[in-house]
């Protein structure tokens, strides 16, 4: 089973999933403030964190089904769920698969579509510096997915992230990058889906179109969106403000 953390003491459970090279300590600076309205359960994905590899490409949906595996082990009925970035290519894919045991669906930096031609030649020249020099892969790209305008003051967040990622299994860096590229489009997810849909970008995200993302969100009563001031990393470049969005728009839900 996936390795998991509990912190929170409410009946009203928010699951929270890390993204590509990070694991569930990322949510720390903002945990004290969601514990007031949810109980956490933060999960490592596979071969993230303390979790094992599963297969050689670790596809969004068997991703999903690993973490289904613990909200049945917790007897969890219904829940939260919120994704960054990877995470949140994971939770779309839980809820296609398992809709029914949502209370609502939170892309936090991510989004619902699939990559372009253009990202998936990225993904593939990634796979290949992976595993040439994966510091090197770490070190260059990690510091582009917070704002530019901000990477001074952000050092030591950046430093922080860079720490997280090196300790990430390299079989496991594989395996989840595989999966990213092979993923499909998920906007009829979206469309069908009749819970709350909560949607957080960054104005300043170089891993993702946020302009696009929110651009075609579907036009319905249980979508709201929110597009902040920093890159791509919310729960370290805005973690405040971050969790008083998720209390303000889930709590009551």
């Amino acid at each position: 089973m996936l390795n998991f953390e509990i912190k929170g003491t409410s009946e009203n459970v928010l699951v929270l999933l890390h993204g590509f090279m990070e694991n569930l300590f990322i949510w720390e600076e903002m945990e004290t403030e969601l514990c007031k309205n949810f109980k956490l359960v933060k999960i490592d994905l596979p071969g993230h964190g303390k979790s094992e590899n599963f297969a050689e490409i670790h596809t969004m949906e068997l991703m999903a089904e690993k973490v289904n595996e613990v909200i049945d082990y917790l007897k969890i009925e219904k829940f939260h769920l919120l994704g960054h970035s990877m995470g949140g290519y994971v939770s779309l894919a839980f809820a296609e698969k398992f809709p029914e045991k949502l209370k609502s669906l939170t892309l936090f930096f991510s989004t619902y579509f699939a990559d372009d031609e253009e990202k998936k030649q990225l993904r593939e020249k990634s796979l290949r510096i992976i595993k040439e020099n994966f510091r090197t892969y770490v070190n260059a790209g990690i510091p582009n997915f917070f704002s530019e305008n901000e990477r001074e003051f952000l050092k030591d967040k950046i430093d922080l992230a860079k720490e997280i990622a090196l300790s990430t299994n390299n079989d496991g860096v594989l395996a989840a990058q595989k999966g990213m590229k092979e993923r499909t489009d998920k906007l009829a997810v979206l469309e069908n889906f009749e819970g709350k849909i909560l949607v957080i970008a960054g104005k300043y995200d170089n891993a993702v179109d946020s302009e696009k993302t929110l651009k075609n969100l579907p036009k319905k009563k249980n979508v709201k969106s929110y597009l902040l001031d920093c890159g791509h990393n919310g729960h370290w470049e805005k973690p405040t403000i971050c969790a008083a969005i998720i209390n303000e728009e889930l709590a009551g839900n």
